[in-house]
């Protein structure tokens, strides 16, 4: 009983009763064998039980063996197909192996051929079915390295975000009227960025560069960065170059490729008359764009030292004044497609985050949410 289990499964089929009952006698011995009296009824056991090999002649009343070749493709695309016919044409034979048939039998056939075809058959089965074990077992690891992967890039990438957040509190010490302006101008570029329809690429360069944008002030003197007085002309131009420090300090960090054009273009605006390249328009980085108006909406509802935050009224106004000059009109436009209470909840959060780097998990967590939330 162990050993007919063990036999693969062959489905004879011809409307002829004696080759049948000839094949039948011929491999019974060494395979478990079935038989059809017709196409319509071989297509019917096949969606019954699983068979190997299929030993088929092309011309039957009904259905032809010929046409019943894709059904059995479509039912078990693993079952090897052996074409017999008397049709002594060499067309036959090409349209049966055009169609997915194996091999391929003229009658009257030699019983020592047809054994040594249903052998070959069941050979190429055998390869079949341990290629897609192959293929199967190799997406299933490929998944399971590519999860294991994205975790390890997930834990990397969080790693580098506090790092760089912990490098950016570092950067305020240095200019206490805008301590806090990198988390929440991170927070707003994105909730913008999302609106607009950034896709994850563009998000994560928005966030990196929103937090490291001023990283170039690193190379300003504190005696023009934390000067109370008016800067000259001179120490202007100091300060004006602080984009280039900061893409410099950037280049060569893969990574970091798309937050690089955000630091280099951040002061750069829609009519030209930014600094330092002057570009204008979609010239400038669209991440570059976002940031400019999520930027002047923090620094026009931020308290500074020679006045209090303004209004989200009052902002909203002034980045419609300014549109089409320093902003970008469309990201204006997304802007006000966010409703205000998004806006105010947005600051109150931040707001409400600890003034020290002691604890950077709820930035990272907004962070997150941002960046995984749909696209309106």
């Amino acid at each position: 009983m162990t050993d007919n289990v063990a036999k693969p499964r062959l489905l004879i089929v011809d409307d002829e009763t004696e080759v049948r009952s000839v094949l039948h006698d011929l491999l019974c011995g060494s395979y478990q064998c079935a038989e059809a009296a017709s196409a319509e009824e071989a297509v019917a056991r096949l969606r019954e039980d699983n068979f190997e090999l299929v030993i088929s002649d092309i011309t039957m009343s009904g259905m032809s063996g010929l046409e019943m070749i894709p059904h059995v493709k479509d039912i078990s695309p693993d079952t090897v197909i052996v074409m017999i016919s008397g049709m002594q044409t060499i067309e036959s034979a090409i349209n049966a192996l055009r169609l997915g048939a194996f091999d391929y039998l003229m009658k009257p056939f030699d019983l020592r051929q047809a054994e040594a075809a249903v052998r070959r058959a069941l050979e190429y089965h055998e390869l079949v079915v341990a290629k897609r074990r192959y293929e199967n077992r190799l997406e299933e690891l490929v998944e399971q390295r590519t999860a294991e992967l994205d975790q390890a890039l997930d834990s990397l990438e969080n790693a580098y975000r506090t790092t760089l957040q912990a490098l950016t509190a570092a950067l305020e010490t240095r200019d206490a009227e805008t301590h806090g302006h990198s988390e929440r101008v991170v927070t707003f570029s994105l909730r913008l960025g999302r609106e607009f329809g950034l896709n994850r690429p563009q998000m994560k360069a928005l966030e990196f560069g929103s937090l490291l944008h001023d990283i170039g002030k690193i190379g300003v003197p504190d005696a023009i960065l934390r000067k109370p007085a008016k800067l000259t002309e001179e120490e202007w131009e100091r300060m004006r170059e602080h984009p280039l420090h900061g893409q410099q300090i950037l280049r060569g960090i893969e990574f970091l490729k798309g937050a690089a054009k955000v630091v280099a273009q951040h002061h750069e605006k829609w009519d030209g008359s930014g600094y330092p390249l002057g570009l204008k328009a979609e010239e400038i980085d669209i991440c570059a764009r976002i940031f400019s108006v999520a930027d002047a909406f923090d620094a026009i509802t931020s308290d500074r030292v020679y006045r209090q935050g303004r209004s989200y009224e009052v902002a909203a106004k002034e980045l419609n004044e300014w549109a089409g000059r320093q902003f970008d009109p469309k990201v204006v436009e997304a802007f006000h497609r966010v409703p205000q209470e998004d806006w105010v909840e947005l600051r109150r959060r931040s707001l409400m985050r600890k003034p020290h780097n002691s604890d950077w998990q709820p930035i990272t967590a907004t962070v997150e949410s941002q960046l995984n939330a749909p696209v309106s």
